[in-house]
């Protein structure tokens, strides 16, 4: 990687009299974490459903289908609250999901501060922007085209995912 790329790769921001250097997380990287973290979903969600509906993958059949495409399955909406609430919590609190955790990527508000509840929020309902029109296209492309390489969620929360090892307050009074 030549130098002028690198530097292209990274912002400062002043926050209290301390410049914070930050490199923004890779597409690779970002989608390496949400593979990370489907398979923490997958662990958990599959030995449940064999528990409570006697099979590892429900079928059509074995969910309570209502209005078309819906499912009303009990336990189907269960396991989508909990995810919400896995991202909307770990990201908004920690900055760190499991899978970023691992890859070494964070979730930062622009000022270096943690995301909090809110913008947590923000950034992981308009995942439903980012996914269009399927596979999360919209949100893959905007994260190789923007300079700070976020997505539709992370620009309206004000978010930006950074390499959390290249991360250093450098005093600069």
């Amino acid at each position: 990687m030549n130098h002028d790329n690198h530097n292209e790769n990274k912002e400062n921001i002043l926050k209290e009299n301390t410049l914070v250097n930050k490199e923004f997380a890779s597409l690779k990287q970002r989608i390496i974490a949400a593979l990370i973290d489907l398979g923490f979903f997958i662990s958990v969600f599959l030995p449940v459903t064999y528990l409570v509906k006697g099979v590892w993958i429900m079928s059509p059949v074995d969910h309570r289908w209502a209005y078309g495409l819906f499912i009303t399955d009990p336990l189907c909406i269960i396991f989508f609250f909990l995810m919400v609430i896995y991202f909307i919590l770990l990201e908004g609190l920690l900055g760190q999901t499991i899978g970023k955790f691992i890859t070494g990527i964070k979730v930062i508000k622009r000022d270096g501060s943690k995301p909090g509840i809110v913008a947590s929020c923000i950034r992981n309902i308009l995942r439903v922007i980012d996914s269009l029109p399927t596979l999360h296209i919209y949100g893959i492309y905007l994260i190789l085209k923007s300079p700070d390489k976020t997505r539709f969620g992370d620009k309206k929360a004000r978010t930006i995912v950074i390499n959390k090892k290249d991360t250093f307050p450098v005093n600069v009074t």
